[in-house]
């Protein structure tokens, strides 16, 4: 592959993640479904009890993902890729800031995402490594970690 392929599959990777924490940030959630291939998967490998650890497909995305903006208020900030050596594989460290919506209470973490996308720059794996306690803490009313059942933000 010549150095100007390289730098194209790496760019367009690199964009996927980018636009991934934009369009989620940004509640356009009927846009991020676009990012990602017909039978792509987001993953979760720390997902607590009764979160999935992997969704498959646009129309599972778009249910797990559709009230998102109801569920945080959240910038994603301070994104810094690291090199792969697959061009089509994009690694990136971020920092949520936010909100959880129902409770006002504060959504921040760091995040390290891994992408994989196909030839056109879209994403076919999304694996997401997130502190769910985190989480589970910002939509916690009160009662002792009860917002664990919460995390899930389809429908």
């Amino acid at each position: 592959m010549s150095n100007a392929l390289v730098s194209e599959r790496r760019s367009a990777a690199q964009h996927a993640l980018a636009e991934h924490l934009r369009l989620v940030s940004s509640g356009r959630i009927d846009e991020w479904i676009d990012l990602f291939t017909p039978d792509g998967i987001l993953e979760f490998p720390y997902a607590p009890t009764g979160v999935p650890r992997r969704v498959q497909g646009r129309a599972a995305l778009l249910a797990h993902m559709n009230n998102f903006p109801e569920t945080f208020e959240v910038q994603f900030v301070d994104l810094v890729f690291h090199d792969t050596t697959d061009p089509a594989t994009a690694i990136a460290e971020f920092r949520s800031t936010g909100r959880a919506v129902a409770t006002g209470k504060p959504y921040e973490q760091t995040c390290i995402s891994v992408v994989y996308t196909d030839d056109a720059g879209r994403i076919t794996r999304y694996v997401d490594y997130w502190n769910p306690l985190v989480a589970i803490e910002a939509l916690d009313p009160g009662t002792g970690g009860a917002g664990s059942d919460k995390i899930a933000f389809g429908s």
